[in-house]
Order: structure tokens, then C-alpha cells, then sequence
């Protein structure tokens, strides 16, 4: 063993933590926050202050014009056990979404299939079935009332032609809310977008594969296809469940609700609730169970998701 250098003082360890941010990090992390702080900001004024705001009129009796009264629960406690509407509402929005939705991702899939071809003119086809999702709500909602008008419209023309009597669309309680889900089918072309740029992505081989072992389409789509774009599948879902719980435009324009309440979704009855009855209150109320609605749907979807999507490199 050689001797201890006892003139070289023995260096001490640094002590155990978290370590210093040099001069150069901190003045890079700072000047981070204030290029993102117009955001932050906007976020708190614009998402936070309204939210936070929502919350406290829920819990008061406020109708614009008077003074804010502080009643506590009895505002959710009259939607949930004294106000059928509101159930009624909430039915007819659920109703919607299941069929909406489902829709929506069946045939936008179907319709990025057909688009997924190397086929002469393909971006002239893609373009047109895209651009209806990027028309106003309100210019489409007319041209609707238009379409499924009883005497003149197109589709009950169409139906003569064939010897068909077509329904009273807008005006019977059986067929107005299946003609609001065809409705929405309208922006098929943005989900369609995102499906077809996630089956550009499948990786050829896994299609020489299946071939090689004698897979049809079929198999071929269903085990491999639908699997590897299951991620977007899912994401189209979730959006798709927010958007068809907030559907205002389109009942506010065409039946205002009716007839006889079958159309009366949920942020309409809102909208009722706030700008012509002017409960602010009550509809806070309402707005709070429709966010807490949305959030246990996608908190469920995400819990079950595990079982069929699947995420490349992540075992399962």
C-alpha cells in the first residue's frame, strides 16, 4: 500500500441532490416561459377563468339581470331528479353519438381504403370527398333542410323515381334524428384524412406476408390493416364521442329541437337554458355534468383501449 499524500487536502464530495442549472440553462429555460407565456396566459384567461367562473354560477342564481344568489347544490339537484328535459336531452345526444360515431368510423375507414389506391387522378378524389369538412355549419344545415325537404328536396325525389313515398324527414319524430346522423356524415373526409394517412403507413411487408400465406382482403385488412391503425381508429373515436355530445348547430338551425323535443340535444337545452330563459345558473349546471359526462366517456375508452389497440413496439 502506498502512503497517504497528507500535504494534498482530500477533495470533498459534492452533496447528494438535485444539481445546479448552469447560467447558460437557466437563462434558456426563462426565455423559454416567455416566449410560451402568451399561451399560458390566454389558457388561464381564456379556458381556467371561464371554467373556474362556470363552477361558482353553477352553485347560484343568476340570470344576468339580478343579483348573483348563492344556493349551493340545488341547481344539479333540480336537472338530476326535477328537470325530464334534461334526461330527455341527454337520451337523444347518447342516441346521436352511438350512431354517429359508429358511422363515422366505418365508412370513413372504408372510404381510405378505396382512396388508398395508386390509381391515375386519386388526389382530385381525395380532395373533393375532403372538402365538405371544411364548409360552415350553418351554410351546410340549409342546404340540408333543403336536401331532405318532403315535396321538393333531392333525396325524396330521388326515392319517387324509384316508386318510394319518402318520409316527412325534419317533421317525424321517427326519422328526424337518423337523418341528423346522416347528417353528420357530411365531414366524413376529416376523419378520412387521418385514416388514410395512417394506412400509408402499414408497412408493405406485413402484406407480402399475409399473401404468402394465402390471406385474402379480408384477412388481410382485418388482422393487419385494422390493427396497425387501431391507433387512429381510437383517436377519431374519442373525438368523435366530445364533438357528437356538443352538436349545436345543426338542431339549432333546421328544428330548433323539434318536433316534439326529439331533436333537443343537449347543448341546445343548454343554449335554452342560458340565452332565452336567462338561468346562467342552471345552465353552468348543465355545462358542468356535460363536461363531467365527457370526461367519464374518455376515461373509460381509455381504460378498455388497452384490449384493442395496439401501439407498434409495445407489448399487449
Amino acid at each position: 500500500m502506498g502512503a497517504v499524500d497528507i500535504q494534498r487536502p482530500l477533495r470533498a464530495e459534492a452533496p447528494a441532490g438535485k444539481p445546479r442549472l448552469s447560467k447558460s440553462a437557466l437563462a434558456e429555460n426563462i426565455a423559454g416561459y416567455v416566449f410560451i407565456s402568451p399561451w399560458i396566459i390566454g389558457f388561464i384567461i381564456i379556458e381556467i377563468g371561464p371554467l373556474l367562473a362556470a363552477l361558482y354560477f353553477s352553485l347560484t342564481n343568476y340570470d344576468i339581470l339580478s343579483e348573483t344568489k348563492f344556493i349551493g347544490l340545488r341547481n344539479y339537484e333540480k336537472l338530476l331528479f326535477n328537470d325530464p328535459l334534461f334526461w330527455l336531452s341527454l337520451k337523444v345526444t347518447a342516441l346521436y353519438s352511438v350512431g354517429s360515431v359508429s358511422l363515422h368510423i366505418i365508412f370513413g375507414v372504408l372510404l381510405a381504403l378505396m382512396l388508398n389506391q395508386n390509381l391515375r387522378g386519386m388526389a382530385f378524389y381525395r380532395t373533393v370527398y375532403y372538402l365538405p369538412a371544411v364548409v360552415s355549419g350553418v351554410a351546410v344545415a340549409y342546404m340540408w333542410i333543403w336536401v331532405l325537404n318532403k315535396e321538393a328536396g333531392i333525396l325524396n325525389t330521388g326515392l319517387g323515381y324509384l316508386g318510394i313515398d319518402g318520409p316527412n324527414w325534419l317533421f317525424s319524430i321517427e326519422w328526424v334524428l337518423p337523418a341528423f346522423v346522416a347528417i353528420s356524415l357530411w365531414n366524413l373526409g376529416g376523419g378520412m384524412v387521418l385514416y388514410l394517412a395512417a394506412l400509408q403507413g402499414v408497412p408493405t411487408q406485413l402484406y407480402e406476408a399475409a399473401e404468402i400465406d394465402g390471406a385474402g382482403w379480408w384477412p388481410r385488412t382485418w388482422h393487419v390493416t385494422i390493427p396497425l391503425i387501431s391507433p387512429v381508429i381510437f383517436f377519431n373515436f374519442i373525438i368523435g364521442i366530445i364533438g357528437s355530445f356538443q352538436v349545436f348547430t345543426a338542431a339549432y338551425v333546421i328544428t330548433q329541437g323539434g318536433p316534439a323535443n326529439s331533436t333537443l340535444f343537449y347543448v341546445l337545452y343548454l343554449y335554452r337554458n342560458a340565452f332565452e330563459n336567462f338561468k346562467m345558473g342552471y345552465a353552468s349546471a348543465l355545462a358542468w355534468v356535460l363536461f363531467l359526462v365527457i370526461m367519464a366517456l374518455t376515461v373509460l375508452s381509455f381504460r378498455v383501449s388497452g384490449r384493442w389497440v395496439y401501439y407498434e413496439g409495445q407489448l399487449r
